[in-house]
């Protein structure tokens, strides 16, 4: 009985506690750094964040305090910044308000909200972060990880040799620990590829890496970091550099060591990998189709292992950034993982190294946007505004509004203003890569490349979709920013290219687009560019889609980021998996086959002669997944309201996770034994979404067990938490 009393008692105290006392707010993040003790602040005012806890359902106002010990805070005292009780729901870039930060300090800081009871939380745990050299706008680097793999498979193949298999490629160099009798020199070989009698690939062709070292060892050490021989064109000035402290690395799956007069065992050598600040568990996917599944598993390990340089770069083979690899590469990190900072430092790397071809260019504003879109910062988009004004390329718009990169006012005035500092340079038009030799004459290019014979014209119709693109972004941004005469002429510039382009790159008798001004040929991309940009006036829809479908995968890895977005867009979710799960030699699944574990520059080899290993462009799925597939995007920026869209096409089950900002959207899906299809969706705290369901009736609908009917339910709003949906067919 006396237990009993007790118990009630304890019952009591619990239930007066605030709901969200015993949930204090978790994943702090600083400047986009979630974890800030291993690298260095550079914002004199950093914008502070944090996750709502999902009990609380949504933030009413919140208290920040900063002090220069832990052992202020933890008297819940600050004496460089208490914020006080602000009310408000902003739980991301919350900028530093205090006394002046000074260079080379370590600060301390936590967080408390209130509820939607408008009852205070706990304090969060404190996170110590330390700053650098302070400068007015520079985004803060994140730090590399190291890691050292184990082999997960290890034999001895003949007398003095031995095999490893570290299971994936990754970029770094092999560790050996070691007790050698003598001296002695060792060969080792590390290789991306293996051959078919199951040793190192010694002549894998194209760019796939391979490389032989002499490696002396003798019984006074025992420990050797294999010094790898640098590549003179992935080292050269052009090239971005790594880190001092990593020396030269290379990627590599397997191992060979051959010479070893000593037994070696598995435990004796790692890979040892470099990679920037990732954590795999922000993200996750699994279906009822297995190849899929491991396309998935694929796309984000891709995204992880291709950080190793601290920007998006194109691979191991040149190790340059370029505007539309990083992009997708962008997209597939916001998929993967709730890291922003390496975006942002690549997207700032474009403002003063742009690259050549001309659609390349019109990506740069696309990269900022998503930015905004995905952060719900705007310092980027503010303090570059001007330049992105330039990279729209709208100087080179003639009367009608169309460009063309052969315009006479591309002049060297202009390529200076767009960045470029070679005097030499000048914009070349790509639509898609690699080239066919017609179009080139390039030795190692394919006779049809990856253009679907498209007819190159001085008015292109590719990048005249991308500069309406770029004008429909600018307007939003404009208006955001508040330059509202800005934001009005972007809307009428747009509208004017979208005129001019259906009026003068259509061909109205068969519902589709050409290639370009004056031309006869229509090819997927004169007509998927228009369609996931939005060009297509709403009663051609459905002759563009039609040809689109005709084509199949007529486009490279790049091309097929744009190919699925349309269909997405179009609601064409069957074919849109298709595409995706497809196992011919133009697939993701081919490159898995091929023996790549990071995804590959192009469909296959014999696509791209020299084409590597090691390509982030190839990651489509990582994007394409949650925004196509789960069809989760923000409708504002910073994830504050979202819009889900499941298009799930013949699968019968899948879930998902994946990070935004403001924490991790869930979601599972089943399809039951009498056909009903059910959703269940998890939202974080602060967060709210549009919930868009298939377009075909139903008989009835229930969410979180409550009937709705069928017309008023074709979007149903979500406030965080965890809600199911039911479908139930007719």
């Amino acid at each position: 009985m006396r237990h009993n009393k007790l118990l009630i008692v304890l019952i009591l105290v619990l239930i007066s506690i605030p709901f969200n006392l015993a949930f204090p707010q978790s994943d702090l993040m600083l400047e986009f750094i979630r974890d800030p003790r291993f690298t260095q602040i550079t914002d004199p005012q950093p914008e502070f964040n944090w996750i709502v806890n999902r009990e609380a359902e949504y933030q009413t106002a919140f208290q920040i305090l900063v002090a220069t010990s832990k052992q202020v805070l933890e008297k819940d005292q600050a004496d460089l910044w208490d914020s006080g009780k602000t009310k408000s729901r902003q739980s991301t870039n919350v900028e530093y308000a205090g006394n002046p930060l000074q260079e080379n300090t370590t600060y301390y800081w936590k967080v408390r909200i209130w509820g939607k009871d408008d009852l205070p939380g706990a304090y969060s745990e404190i996170q110590p972060f330390h700053t650098g050299k302070l400068k007015t706008y520079q985004t803060t680097q994140n730090y590399f990880q190291i890691k050292r793999i184990k082999p997960m498979q290890f034999k001895k193949p003949g007398t003095n040799h031995y095999f490893a298999d570290f299971g994936r490629a990754a970029f770094g160099t092999l560790i050996l620990n070691i007790t050698p009798t003598e001296s002695e020199t060792l060969l080792v070989h590390l290789g991306e590829k293996a051959s078919a009698a199951g040793q190192i690939d010694r002549n894998p062709g194209g760019s796939i890496r391979y490389q032989k070292v002499a490696l002396p060892v003798s019984p006074e050490q025992s420990e050797y970091i294999l010094q790898l021989p640098p590549d003179p064109r992935n080292t050269g000035l052009v090239a971005v550099a790594l880190p001092d402290s990593f020396g030269v690395i290379m990627p590599f799956r397997y191992c060979e060591i051959e010479n070893s007069s000593f037994e070696l065992r598995p435990d004796q050598l790692c890979q040892q990998a470099y990679h920037y600040y990732f954590e795999d568990d922000q993200s996750e996917f699994t279906s009822s189709d297995t190849v899929l599944n491991q396309i998935w598993e694929l796309c984000k390990y891709s995204i992880k292992a291709t950080s190793f340089c601290g920007f998006y770069v194109d691979g191991d083979r040149e190790r340059i950034p370029y505007e539309a690899d990083a992009f997708i590469n962008q997209l597939g990190h916001y998929g993967t993982d709730r890291e922003y900072s390496l975006a942002r430092l690549t997207n700032e790397y474009f403002i003063t190294h742009p690259t050549w071809p001309t659609e390349w260019i019109l990506h740069t504003v696309l990269l900022f946007y998503y930015d905004w879109m995905y952060t719900g910062n705007d310092e980027s988009i503010a303090h570059y505004y001007e330049t992105l004004k330039v990279k729209t390329l709208l100087d080179l718009a003639r009367e009608d509004g169309l460009i063309s990169s052969k315009s006479e006012r591309l002049t060297g005035a202009l390529l200076r203003k767009l960045g470029f500092t070679d005097e030499k340079a000048r914009l070349r038009d790509i639509v898609d890569w690699p080239p066919a030799q017609k179009d080139t004459g390039w030795k190692l290019a394919t006779p049809e490349g990856e253009r679907d014979g498209y007819e190159f014209r001085d008015i292109n119709t590719v990048v005249n979709a991308f500069h309406y693109q770029n004008l429909k972004l600018m307007a939003r941004i404009a208006r955001h920013l508040g330059k509202m005469q800005d934001a009005q002429f972007f809307r009428n510039r747009a509208a004017r290219v979208k005129s001019a382009a259906n009026q003068k790159l259509f061909d109205s008798a068969k519902g589709i687009y050409v290639d370009g001004e004056g031309s006869k040929h229509a090819s997927l991309h004169a007509n998927m560019f228009p369609l996931v940009f939005e060009m297509v006036p709403e009663e051609y829809v459905p002759t563009v889609i039609e040809f689109i479908k005709s084509r199949g995968m007529a486009c490279s890895v790049y091309g097929a980021q744009y190919l699925l977005e349309s269909l997405y867009l179009a609601g064409e979710a069957d074919y849109a998996l298709q595409l995706l799960t497809a196992t011919h030699d133009r697939s993701w699944w081919n490159m898995i086959k091929s023996g790549s574990t990071i995804t590959m520059e192009a469909w296959d080899m014999k696509y791209k002669p020299n084409a590597d290993w090691n390509h982030a462009w190839g990651a489509v799925p990582a994007n394409m997944i949650p925004r196509g597939l789960w069809g989760i995007t923000p409708l504002e920026p910073g994830f504050g309201k979202v819009q889900i869209k499941p298009q799930l096409a013949s699968l019968t089950g899948c879930k998902i996770k994946t990070p935004t900002m403001k924490g991790p959207i869930s979601g599972e899906f089943s399809v039951t034994a009498n056909n009903c299809r059910k959703y269940r969706i998890e939202l974080p705290g602060n967060v709210e979404a549009d919930f868009v369901l298939p377009a075909q009736p139903a008989a009835q609908i229930l969410v979180d067990n409550s009937v709705v009917q069928w017309r008023e339910a074709s979007v149903i709003h979500l406030k965080s938490g965890i809600h199911v949906i039911e479908i139930i067919p007719n």
